[in-house]
C-alpha cells in the first residue's frame, strides 16, 4: 500500500466523520515512529562507509539513525566502551588503527585516531519519510496493516475509542509475526553462520 490507501484503509476502519486527513496522517506517523522504537528487521538495516584522509577523531550520525550494529575500519571490528572508559584509555592521543568507539550525541568517537582508510558503520535506519499519497517505503509494503493499526490505537486515545484495546492487540500481534519472521530467517537456511553476540575486551 502507498501512503494514500494506508490513509483511506486508516479511515474506513475508523469509521468516524470527525477525522481529517491531517489528524489520520499524524496517527500513521506516529504509528511508524513506535514501530521504529520496537522493531530491528532487515528492512532497517543500513550501512555507510567514511573515506578517512587525516586524523579523524569522530564520524557523524546519519539522519536516519536509530541504532549501530557494528564499526569497522578496513578489517577490525571496534569494541564498544562506555563514555567514561573511553575517556580514560584516550589520554594517550594516539593515532592509528581505530579499537574502540562510544556514542556522544550526534557524534561516534573513535580510537586510536585514523588517519586513512575507510570506517563503515552498520546500523538500523529509521524508515523513509512517505509524504506524498504515491509514496511507500519498505514498512508500507511489508506491514500496512501494522502502520493502519499502529495508527487506530492512537486514534482510540485521541478519540476515547473503546476499540482501543482491540486495535492495540493486534499492532502487537503484527509486531510479533514481523519481528519473528526475522528472527528465524537469521537462524536458519544453508547460508546460516552463527555469530557471537557480544565481543569483550580486557583493558
Amino acid at each position: 500500500m502507498n501512503k494514500g490507501e494506508i490513509r483511506a484503509h486508516f479511515l474506513a476502519l475508523l469509521n468516524r466523520t470527525d477525522c481529517s486527513n491531517s489528524l489520520a496522517d499524524t496517527f500513521i506517523d506516529q504509528s511508524i515512529t513506535r514501530v521504529e522504537r520496537v522493531m530491528r528487521i532487515p528492512p532497517m538495516e543500513k550501512s555507510i562507509d567514511y573515506t578517512i584522509s587525516a586524523q579523524t577523531t569522530f564520524i557523524t550520525i546519519p539522519s536516519d539513525f536509530l541504532e549501530i550494529t557494528g564499526l569497522y575500519h578496513g578489517s577490525t571490528n571496534l569494541v564498544r566502551v562506555s563514555l567514561a572508559k573511553f575517556v580514560e584509555i584516550t589520554q594517550g592521543g594516539e593515532n592509528g588503527t581505530p579499537k574502540y568507539f562510544t556514542r556522544e550525541a550526534d557524534t561516534i568517537k573513535i580510537y586510536p585516531y585514523p588517519t586513512s582508510g575507510t570506517i563503515t558503520m552498520n546500523y538500523y535506519a529509521s524508515f523513509p519519510e512517505m509524504t506524498s499519497d504515491t509514496d511507500q517505503n519498505d514498512l508500507a509494503l511489508i506491514g500496512s496493516d501494522l502502520i493502519v493499526y499502529g495508527a487506530l490505537a492512537y486514534a482510540s486515545d485521541y478519540f476515547l475509542d473503546d476499540r482501543g484495546q482491540v486495535f492495540e492487540g493486534r499492532f502487537a500481534a503484527g509486531v510479533n509475526e514481523i519481528q519473528q519472521q526475522a528472527n528465524e530467517a537469521e537462524t536458519s537456511g544453508t547460508v546460516q553462520v552463527m555469530q557471537a553476540h557480544t565481543t569483550y575486551e580486557d583493558y
